[in-house]
């Protein structure tokens, strides 16, 4: 099982989970490939970042989705197309326990695997 993320980035967000304030966001495209399948997940992680230097991401306010699961393997064409609605589907992600994610106030560079 080989396990990658295609993209990950910090950005600062607007979340309360667990009864703790969360600034923080890591969001992320997760390609998960075993035996011939492949799957992507859209993820994001909303952690305190009560300072600037803080980016010890809690993973108790993780949530992901599954936005495709098949035979194959990774595809850089099914990869740029999942990446043109990855927003879409952190902010329905977000938006199912009252957070957001501040897609202009970003906190890191992308980075991309």
């Amino acid at each position: 099982m080989a396990t990658i993320n295609v993209y990950e980035q910090y950005f600062s967000a607007q979340a309360e989970y667990n009864g703790v304030a969360r600034h923080g966001a890591l969001v992320m495209l997760i390609a998960d490939s075993e035996a011939g399948n492949i799957r992507y997940e859209a993820a994001v992680s909303f952690f305190p970042h009560n300072q600037d230097d803080d980016f010890a991401v809690s993973y108790d306010a993780y949530f992901s989705k599954v936005l495709f699961e098949s035979a194959g393997r990774r595809s850089k064409k099914r990869e740029q197309a999942l990446m043109e609605e990855f927003r879409q589907h952190i902010d329905e992600l977000a938006e199912a326990i009252g957070g957001k994610v501040l897609w202009d106030k970003p906190l890191r560079e992308e980075r991309r695997g």
